[in-house]
């Protein structure tokens, strides 16, 4: 009797021991190497062209595509800063630098809709410089819902980029 509470003991370590093991390898604990493989990315954008801001949407939807087949981890994010707002807003920024012209007049809505959707379907991050929000004195409810202001939209390229992101810009 006693021979078989030993076995009972030792199967039931050994089912204790089996589980822990799945558990580990099914949640591994990652290595600082492995917390590398992240893939970050800043994208820089004072530009006005929206050819150019489409060419760029594009760019970032195939990038973040890749990463999601590849099963990477991703944090790619847009940096949005002098005639950059112009893609953030509805508004048509009379009287600034950064006005309405007709090729953003006909092609704002599809840009933003893409944008959006990259930040709402891909994760991909929005930040928008508050020096030039401010100096245009635009309402902080027109800008597009999901953009974060940051103080200064350089200074936010160079921390990223402190940070390990990969700097991108579209030309």
């Amino acid at each position: 009797m006693k021979l078989n509470q030993n076995h009972n003991v030792i199967f039931y370590v050994l089912i204790a021991l089996a589980l822990m093991a799945a558990l580990f390898y099914a949640n591994p604990v990652r290595s600082a190497d492995e917390e590398e493989k992240i893939a970050k990315v800043v994208w820089h954008v004072d530009f006005a062209e929206p050819r150019r801001f489409s060419s760029m949407l594009t760019s970032i939807f195939n990038m973040v595509t890749t990463y999601q087949n590849e099963l990477m981890d991703y944090d790619v994010r847009i940096v949005l800063l002098s005639h950059g707002i112009r893609f953030v807003t509805e508004d048509k920024l009379k009287g600034t630098p950064f006005a309405e012209d007709k090729e953003l007049a006909e092609s704002r809505k599809n840009l933003m809709t893409r944008l959006n959707s990259l930040r709402e379907v891909s994760g991909v991050k929005l930040a928008l410089c508050e020096i030039t929000r401010a100096a245009v004195k635009l309402d902080k409810e027109k800008i597009m819902p999901g953009v974060v202001l940051v103080p200064s939209g350089v200074v936010e390229v160079a921390k990223l980029q402190s940070d390990g992101f990969s700097y991108l810009k579209a030309y």
